[in-house]
């Protein structure tokens, strides 16, 4: 029996090993033109990059006006800061100002041939965009998601359209998922789906690498790479404080002077949003089931007082 079972095993690991190994000499596609969805600091910074970088033309949707108006507003900032260090010219900064095409209406999209969807963490919110994504994108256009913290196989399953046996859409669903602030950080996490293919992941790879970015590819698994590491990381040292080992100076300036980090966990929480911190906290602890990740008490309580750190004025540190 033991024999049996170790031979099934061995069939389908062959099995798939062929299967991945039909697809991974496909090319990377060419991206020649981007949809962004979101203005928010995120969207924003990697439509920015995608503009200076790659030198594509950049959709950006976002429902609200407002909030198109305000990212502009920190692109043209950003712009003219780094024409003011002389990092670019005035006319780089224009070519790139000018790639930025702001819309409300997500169907402009339809000729897009990579999208990346940068929109709060929202499970439903993600689902409905994908949903309409697959409806209106070329069949071609990549979908990807900077989800933190979100199975992409369920996202990726969004867009089938309860048609289970229709793998053309949710094959071509992906992760980019990139470091706060865009602009700055290199790092820029690709993650698969069970159901995305092996010429999804490889045009993911080398659009990110066109960016100026490095790639890190990770299975898809509560908190991926990165806030798998730093998120418990970051509640651990709430929990030192909440439990009085050190009071909060303490605590960011062991770590800095201690690890060569440059900021605290403390302050990094605050840069990044306590609710944020808690939501990924959250995800980690119901879809694993294990204790190591339970969100630490101050933080929840943090977070219903309204403190969320830097965009709300106080956190652990006065903004």
């Amino acid at each position: 029996m033991a024999s049996t079972t170790v031979t099934r095993r061995a069939l389908l690991l062959t099995s798939r090993a062929r299967h991945f190994s039909s697809t991974a000499a496909r090319p990377a596609a060419e991206v020649k033109r981007l949809g962004v969805v979101g203005a928010g600091q995120m969207g924003l910074g990697i439509a920015l990059v995608a503009a200076q970088k790659a030198g594509v033309p950049v959709i950006l949707v976002d429902n609200s006006q407002q909030s198109l108006d305000k990212g502009l507003a920190f692109a043209d900032k950003l712009l003219s800061k780094d024409v003011t260090k002389q990092r670019i010219s005035q006319e780089q900064a224009d070519a790139a100002r000018a790639l930025l095409k702001p819309t409300t209406s997500i169907e402009d999209l339809c000729n897009a041939d990579f999208v990346i969807e940068a929109v709060p963490e929202i499970p439903q919110l993600k689902f409905d965009i994908f949903a309409k994504l697959a409806e209106i994108c070329p069949k071609h256009a990549i979908l990807a998601t900077n989800t933190s913290s979100i199975s992409i196989t369920r996202i990726a399953a969004s867009t089938t359209g309860g048609n289970s046996t229709d793998r053309s859409n949710s094959s071509r669903v992906v992760a980019t998922h990139f470091m706060n602030p865009v602009p700055v950080q290199k790092g820029v996490e690709i993650i698969s789906g069970l159901q995305t293919s092996s010429e999804t992941v490889e045009t993911a790879i080398e659009f990110c690498r066109k960016l100026g970015k490095v790639p890190s590819v990770s299975a898809d698994r509560p908190g991926f790479l990165a806030n798998r590491i730093l998120m418990p990381y970051i509640n651990e040292a709430i929990i030192c404080l909440e439990t009085g080992i050190g009071d909060r100076d303490a605590i960011d300036a062991i770590m800095k002077n201690g690890t060569n980090v440059p900021m605290g966990p403390l302050q990094l929480a605050d840069f990044i949003g306590l609710d944020t911190c808690l939501a990924i906290m959250k995800v980690l602890h119901e879809e694993t089931g294990d204790s190591k990740y339970r969100p630490s008490v101050l933080l929840r309580n943090m977070v219903a007082a309204g403190w969320l750190g830097k965009k709300s004025g106080k956190g652990f540190y006065d903004y």
